[in-house]
């Protein structure tokens, strides 16, 4: 698993260091959107068979082993509640704060989380995410909130 972390840390190495270029380049407002280019796509491939399960739980307590596996330390909790599916993202680790400092950022929230969830956004627009606490920012865990409309029972 050793060689999973270390392929995580040099893709956010990559990613910082394309964000920057790009900024410098055409501005971060651009930078942004070329960065989201295919992302979202990617983002159906990765999460497509997770959400098509009954509730936003199922599929986050599916990915447990896979963020653990690199180290994040995740907890899934089902918040469903009046006709929404929703489920809280409990990250323990963030794997992305030192790497951001090496590429002359101050947080890694906005390259990484922040690109992760519009990209997710717009990969399924019926499903809302928020960023509700960063360890970035001092707290304890970075916590993702996700929700949608749930699914009716046949």
């Amino acid at each position: 698993m050793q060689d999973v972390k270390v392929k995580l840390i040099e893709d956010a190495g990559k990613k910082f260091s394309k964000f920057r270029e790009l900024t410098a380049q055409e501005g971060e407002e651009k930078a942004w959107e070329t960065m989201l280019e295919g992302f979202p796509e990617l983002q159906k491939q990765r999460m497509g068979p997770l959400l098509a399960l009954p509730t936003l739980i199922e599929g986050f307590r599916l990915a447990i082993p896979t963020f653990n596996a690199i180290g994040m330390e995740m907890e899934a909790i089902d918040i469903s509640n009046n006709g929404i599916d929703a489920a809280l993202e409990i990250q323990k680790v963030c794997p992305y704060l030192e790497v951001s400092r090496d590429y002359g950022f101050d947080t890694p929230c906005h390259v990484i989380c922040e690109l992760d969830m519009e990209a997710s956004h717009r990969a399924f627009p019926e499903m809302k995410g928020e960023i509700l606490c960063r360890q970035a920012l001092g707290s304890p865990v970075c916590i993702f909130k996700y929700e949608r409309p749930a699914k009716q029972q046949s």
